[in-house]
């Protein structure tokens, strides 16, 4: 039996469509080491920079998630983060987003405070004021934050396709692992088949 994707349930449509980039800071890739650099290096940064490029062609709404406080000491994190010695004071420059991604003019950036970006911003409301239909998501960790960000966006009835190729987490286990497990609450698509099919483009060709 073939089972059609999951994003062909509703049309998308550039307007309602809203590419979704995982906290993707300099304090996390900046000093990123061993598989996860090479991951990020060999080939995914470069792939948020098409689909970025591609959404923006299209008028695809980009939208960021970072970890930082609402304060400078962090005394409003969740407990998990102050249990895992996770903190990004707000305004340190190191939480800021990596220049290649770096936000355009009316660009949302929403910092969180817990793994889940549904549990600690505003974002189901934000979502749903701009019409967003389809949640096109990628960035790091896979397995923490992504997996979180794609699973509670399902249950709350966004379409979500999740982008293979453009997502790092530290080993080749522990992302096959999380990308099998989420094709259960999205479609999984590379890069070119995302701008393809939610971006209605050709894939952009750029020099790696």
């Amino acid at each position: 039996m073939r089972i059609e994707p999951r994003f062909s349930r509703i049309p998308p449509r550039a307007e309602t469509t809203t590419l979704l980039f995982v906290d993707m800071q300099r304090i996390w890739i900046d000093n990123a080491s061993g598989y996860y650099r090479d991951r990020l290096h060999g080939g995914v940064l470069h792939n948020q920079e098409r689909l970025l490029e591609a959404a923006r062609a299209a008028g695809v709404q980009v939208m960021h998630t970072i970890i930082e406080s609402l304060t400078r000491d962090g005394r409003d994190r969740s407990m998990d983060h102050q249990l895992s010695g996770i903190h990004v004071p707000k305004g340190d420059p190191a939480g800021a987003i990596i220049d290649a991604l770096a936000t355009a003019e009316n660009e949302i950036v929403l910092p969180k405070t817990s793994s889940g970006l549904f549990n600690s911003t505003a974002a189901d409301y934000v979502l749903r004021n701009l019409g967003t239909t389809h949640l096109v998501v990628c960035g790091v960790i896979t397995d923490q934050c992504v997996d979180m960000a794609a699973r509670d966006a399902a249950d709350r009835g966004y379409l979500v396709t999740v982008v293979e190729d453009a997502c790092a987490t530290y080993s080749a286990e522990r992302h096959a692992a999380a990308i099998q497990t989420l094709r259960g609450y999205a479609d999984v698509l590379d890069t070119p088949g995302t701008i393809e099919h939610l971006f209605h483009a050709k894939p952009v060709k750029t020099n790696p």
